[in-house]
């Protein structure tokens, strides 16, 4: 079987194998040559790792727009988001087509005595068998969220107060385990029980240090790493990024407090609503209608006798109405309760305050 040389034919000679003139410093041509080799090499690797690097700030920008894209509610911000994204999308094929570009001057660069004789690959295998990890039903995931909260309620809340990043970033690297979703959503429901309690400013505070777990999780599923292994990075970058990284931050902060406060009312204005029914439900009459109501809808002059509980003046308006009428509003009366037939003849002013012996009457 024939040998193929062909790829050995690129490769660079030596520095010091070309026959050089009597009158030229040899060894000092050598050096330079090596020198000048070594200098096109360092400033390939430069252009490779700022491809890189440039290549993974795109794919982590987009994830993180396309995210706040789906949780924004403003339409402005929606229709600023998604130019964000277009640009980030273009800046995105732009470096992938230089990484091809460079992986292409790669390979159809020559070798030389610096790249043949460097190890390609290094790599140990150990066989291991790999342990079925069981999916969780919905209640034993939760369940497992509650026992998480309740066992490490002081640690989240402490964190919760840290204002420093560099205290912020001490604290998680010392507690691995509080870096994780179950801990973001302590904080998060934390900071709805604040603002319900109108601690407004610290709810403020605890909804820094959620955007401030939130950002590190999605930075490990972007990188596709542990939470805990995004620690120390996260806190660097954020602590030497520039004005527009530092923006997206805020915005992000800025939209959750939003957020916060709008889940806040509307659970205060729920809890207000069931306390009202509860109230309500109480007041009703044998009728099931409610007395305060009624009192309300009754004509002027049917008001004053309850006012008054004067069971004459009851008498003499009720005759001085259609007989329908008359009927209409007594049958609502006694379903309420403000009048209660052979209850001393009285009418029951008191219903209307809001008494708690339904159905009885004041004398």
């Amino acid at each position: 079987m024939p040998i193929d040389y062909s790829k050995w034919k690129d490769i660079e000679i030596s520095d010091d194998e070309d026959d050089t003139h009597p009158n030229i410093d040899t060894p000092s041509l050598f050096r330079w040559r090596h020198q000048a080799r070594v200098e096109r090499m360092g400033e390939f690797e430069k252009k490779k790792s700022e491809t890189k690097e440039g290549l993974e700030l795109s794919q982590r920008e987009l994830a993180e727009r396309k995210k706040k894209l789906k949780d924004a509610d403003d339409e402005n911000e929606k229709k600023k988001l998604q130019a964000d994204i277009d640009k980030l999308e273009g800046q995105l094929k732009d470096w992938e087509t230089k990484e091809k570009e460079l992986e292409k001057q790669e390979k159809l660069a020559p070798w030389n005595i610096d790249t043949i004789c460097r190890e390609g690959f290094s790599k140990t295998t150990v066989n291991k068998i790999a342990e079925k990890k069981k999916e969780m039903t919905e209640e034993e995931r939760m369940e497992q969220t509650k026992v998480f909260m309740d066992k490490y309620k002081d640690e989240i809340e402490k964190f919760g107060f840290y204002s420093k990043w560099d205290d912020s970033k001490e604290y998680l690297l010392a507690h691995q385990h509080l870096v994780c979703e179950d801990t973001a959503n302590y904080l998060t429901i934390w900071c709805v029980n604040l603002q319900m309690e109108e601690k407004t400013e610290l709810m403020k505070q605890v909804a820094h240090q959620t955007i401030v777990m939130q950002y590190i999780l999605q930075l490990a599923q972007t990188m596709e790493v542990p939470p805990i292994a995004c620690v120390s990075s996260f806190f660097t970058k954020i602590q030497l990024c520039d004005d527009k990284y530092m923006e997206g931050f805020n915005n992000e902060l800025n939209a959750f407090i939003g957020r916060i406060t709008r889940r806040a009312k509307e659970k205060t204005d729920k809890l207000i609503a069931e306390y009202e029914e509860e109230e309500r439900q109480k007041r009703l009459g044998p009728g099931g209608l409610d007395p305060q109501e009624v009192f309300e809808e009754l004509p002027e002059e049917l008001k004053q006798c309850f006012e008054t509980k004067d069971i004459q003046m009851l008498q003499d308006v009720l005759m001085s109405m259609e007989p329908k009428e008359a009927e209409i509003w007594l049958k609502k009366c006694t379903d309420s309760g403000l009048w209660v037939p052979g209850a001393n003849d009285t009418p029951d002013g008191d219903a209307v305050e809001g008494k708690e012996d339904e159905g009885a009457s004041e004398s």
